[in-house]
């Protein structure tokens, strides 16, 4: 018998005799990553001199609180950890200064964070990172149900709480959804200018029907479509956002998006998951963004899956937001044309891979 061929079957007996079944693996993260290259700041990067073990979930002020930090939130979770970590690796490869770039990610607080720590630190060998856990019943008894049940995780709505789960020193932060990729610096979008009182920047999408992310119950009650008198409301996706903690904190806006979200769950006044509380809460009364840092809707039609396109114009940031992930796609031999744009950020192991 040949030795590939040898090696296959005695994989094959391997799983079959010895491993657990399917039904009883308890592992939350059964994938293995590759290490990611090492990516350094350029000679004008402001030196910090942190090493990756210093913010090892320990509130280092020092790390934590470097003013000259970029600071970058994301979830983390066992469901969409391929798409965290391409996203990752795409952010260090495209920033001028990787080594200054803060990760905090927020994981379910019944996740195994152990886990999902030495995931990220067996890739990332020198990320400056904290996981900070997220308890679902602090939102589970507000979240409605949407068309889809992945827009329903507690997990989906911890954008909300960033103010209360990053240290107070952390004054402004992008929040970034997991399943996109950046091909530019990421320091581009960070340094975003919040005028006046504004509290968040994203890209505005006003061409796009507006009416539509609400029910007829909230149109048809003045008391509620007065909500938007005034502003110029535009739709703007979640997935992308620069965030002013400070004015954030000033304004209790957590709990004015919680107001609307106990509103919704006596009267269905909108459709979709974590999206429209923002709406009403920040909709024309944004900084906006250039829609270069969010070619959104590339996962498709929410019903049917469909491929999307590109909008026109220049290209900062992919998001495959909506039903398809390019990992599924390709994983299934059915991609869409610019999954191929993502592949290159995946860092999963190919199967029957004997590295170490």
């Amino acid at each position: 018998m040949k030795p590939k061929l040898f090696l296959f079957f005695l994989f094959l007996t391997i799983n079959t005799y010895f491993l657990p079944s399917q039904s009883v693996v308890t592992s939350t993260i059964p994938q293995q990553f590759r290490e990611a290259p090492k990516f350094y700041n350029s000679p004008e990067c402001p030196n910090n001199n942190f090493k990756a073990d210093d913010s090892d979930n320990n509130h280092n002020n020092d790390v934590v609180c470097w003013n000259e930090a970029i600071h970058l939130a994301m979830t983390l979770d066992a469901a969409y950890i391929r798409g965290s970590m391409a996203a990752v690796l795409s952010i260090l490869q495209h920033a001028s200064c990787p080594q200054n770039v803060f990760f905090h990610f927020v994981a379910s607080a019944s996740a195994d964070a152990s886990a999902l720590r030495d995931t990220i630190s067996a890739s990332f060998p020198d990320l400056i990172f904290q996981i900070y856990p997220f308890r679902d019943s602090a939102v589970a008894g507000l979240i409605s149900t949407s068309i889809r049940s992945a827009l329903d995780c507690p997990l989906n709505y911890a954008r909300s709480y960033l103010a209360d789960l990053l240290p107070p020193c952390v004054r402004r932060v992008v929040y970034l959804d997991s399943d996109l990729v950046l091909v530019d610096d990421i320091a581009k979008l960070s340094g975003t200018p919040l005028p006046g009182d504004k509290v968040l920047a994203a890209p505005e999408y006003c061409n796009a029907n507006f009416t539509s992310y609400f029910t007829p119950t909230f149109w048809s009650n003045p008391s509620l479509s007065l909500t938007f008198a005034n502003r110029r409301a535009c739709y703007f996706n979640t997935g992308v956002m620069v965030i002013d903690l400070d004015r954030w904190r000033g304004g209790d806006y957590t709990k004015q998006i919680e107001e609307w979200m106990e509103l919704q769950k006596r009267m269905r006044i909108y459709e979709l998951g974590s999206l429209p509380p923002f709406l009403l809460v920040f909709a024309g009364n944004i900084a906006a963004v250039d829609h270069r840092w969010n070619q959104h809707g590339l996962g498709g039609d929410n019903f049917r899956g469909l491929c999307r396109a590109l909008h026109p114009g220049p290209v900062s940031l992919l998001h495959w937001s909506g039903k398809g992930k390019p990992w599924a796609r390709l994983d299934a031999g059915r991609p869409c044309p610019l999954d191929a744009l993502w592949a290159p950020y995946d860092l999963l192991k190919p199967p029957f891979s004997f590295d170490s």
